[in-house]
């Protein structure tokens, strides 16, 4: 349930008050006492075949107020197609790049996936991007279950600025399954006054906390109301995919509880709220409200608290007894040994030009160049500003790790901005931060306050250059990211 303190919390910007979680934390340990693990296991075998086409598809969705605008999607009447498969099965990807603009080359991302490097989908790192006109391929299977998405890694701003993004879920962990589902994808679009597109970065927004925009969507609607079943135990499949939004989210006067971060299920902790930053997942398990009510999602990190979505009761009661939320599955990571786990600090801090220009508020345009990064660093991993000054080697790694060993990422943000630090290929294991008390999850993003240092443990994974980098993405695209090579 949430309170009138929370939601003066959730207004309050980053103080250490409004940190986030501190009870929940507490809840967690407390919370985790009594429950057996149960790992999940391949529930099935084949191929999932799927066909993308990459094109500008003209399409006016709900939240755009009967303009229709320019978008960019993977297949045609599907703003945000949805992939569901097994696990165990093979997912196998062709996609077409018919992108309209010359040179807009393309690769395809699976993120939070730990699948093999060379299927990563890293202009450069790990393939050579599709260009215009040609077909790319991937072919793996997932190793876990959960909610997952993809996206392309190259003008990535551009590219979520107009809609190309997609879900991809693999199913397998549910012990209990749940009355109903609701997958709700969130983000934001740059829309003026004209009902055209804003510019999709700038160098005031990406010097800073990133260029916002102006019309909210939840599966791009505003605000939309989902038909649910009454008294009812609902998942909910809750992805931020804003490019730069920090979000605080949570429900008015309802159960509900925490079941899995970034797609990894974890232990149930009771929600007040949950703190979110860029390419964050959370997956929730509602109790719906009895027939002819409904139960509201808010995001409370914002001057009033926002309506994401209301869930409204139809028909009889699905249950009559108290709530109590069932784990999921958990996938079998393996054990960290903190003992003897090597340290590598991490520093995040803006560039001398990023600071000037974040002090002067000077905006223009952003411009690609061929790695698809920008010409002006702002960020820097490190003290180091990804991929260099004249942008045609990647530079050395951040570090380089043995496959199989224990290590533990001192993750610093010196900035006053947040930074949602997202690795490839790998899963984080959160470990303590300086200001927050946080339950021990495996992510494969984890936000970074301002002026916050968070412990990240990793079992380094397969051989590979793997990408490592803030998921506001004008931050990554003017600096702030980096790899890791494991060897």
């Amino acid at each position: 349930m949430v309170t009138r303190r929370d939601l003066m919390a959730g207004a309050a910007g980053f103080s250490v008050a409004a940190a986030g979680i501190f009870a929940v934390g507490r809840r967690f340990e407390a919370h985790a006492g009594g429950l057996q693990k149960v790992i999940a296991q391949p529930e099935a075998e084949g191929v999932k075949a799927v066909t993308f086409d990459l094109a500008e598809r003209p399409t006016a969705l709900p939240c755009f107020n009967g303009r229709t605008l320019p978008l960019w999607t993977f297949e045609a009447g599907t703003t945000f197609p949805i992939v569901r498969m097994k696990l165990g099965e093979r997912l196998d990807t062709v996609f077409k790049n018919n992108l309209p603009v010359a040179g807009e080359v393309a690769t395809i991302h699976w993120h939070g996936l730990r699948i093999p490097n060379d299927q990563d989908g890293v202009p450069y790192m790990t393939q050579q991007p599709i260009a215009p006109g040609a077909e790319g391929h991937y072919s793996f299977v997932p190793p876990d279950t959960g909610s997952f998405f993809f996206h392309t890694h190259c003008n990535s701003v551009e590219h979520f600025g107009r809609g190309l993004i997609g879900a991809l879920i693999v199913e397998g962990d549910e012990i209990e399954p749940p009355d109903a589902e609701a997958v709700l994808l969130m983000k934001d679009w740059h829309i003026g006054p004209d009902g055209k597109f804003l510019p999709f970065s700038t160098d005031e927004g990406a010097a800073r906390g990133g260029t916002p925009g102006t019309v909210r969507s939840v599966n791009g609607e505003a605000s939309p109301v989902i038909t649910v079943p009454s008294s009812a135990d609902v998942r909910i499949r809750f992805y931020h995919l804003d490019p730069m939004r920090v979000s605080d989210i949570g429900f008015e006067n309802a159960e509900a509880a925490i079941i899995a971060v970034d797609g990894n299920g974890v232990t149930p902790i009771p929600l007040e709220s949950w703190r979110m930053g860029s390419a964050m997942r959370v997956d929730l398990l509602l109790r719906s409200a009895p027939p002819g009510h409904s139960v509201k999602l808010f995001d409370y990190f914002s001057k009033e608290p926002y309506l994401l979505a209301e869930f409204k009761s139809e028909g009889a009661p699905k249950r009559t007894a108290p709530f109590k939320a069932t784990p999921l599955k958990m996938m079998p990571f393996e054990k960290l040994d903190e003992a003897s786990a090597q340290r590598i600090p991490v520093e995040f801090s803006a560039t001398p030009t990023g600071a000037s220009i974040a002090a002067a508020g000077a905006v223009s345009d952003i411009q690609i160049g061929p790695l698809c990064l920008t010409k002006r660093t702002f960020w820097a991993i490190n003290k180091q500003a990804w991929p260099g000054a004249d942008h045609k080697e990647l530079g050395p790694p951040l570090a380089v790790l043995k496959s199989g060993s224990s290590y533990i990422f001192e993750l610093k943000n010196t900035t006053p901005r947040a930074h949602p630090i997202h690795i490839h290929g790998h899963m984080f294991e959160v470990l303590s931060s300086s200001l927050r008390q946080l339950p021990r999850v495996h992510c494969d993003t984890v936000l970074l306050l301002p002026k916050e240092r968070i412990e990240v443990g990793i079992v380094a994974g397969d051989p590979g250059k793997w990408m490592f980098h803030c998921h506001i993405l004008e931050h990554q695209e003017t600096g702030m990211m980096g790899y890791i090579e494991v060897v």
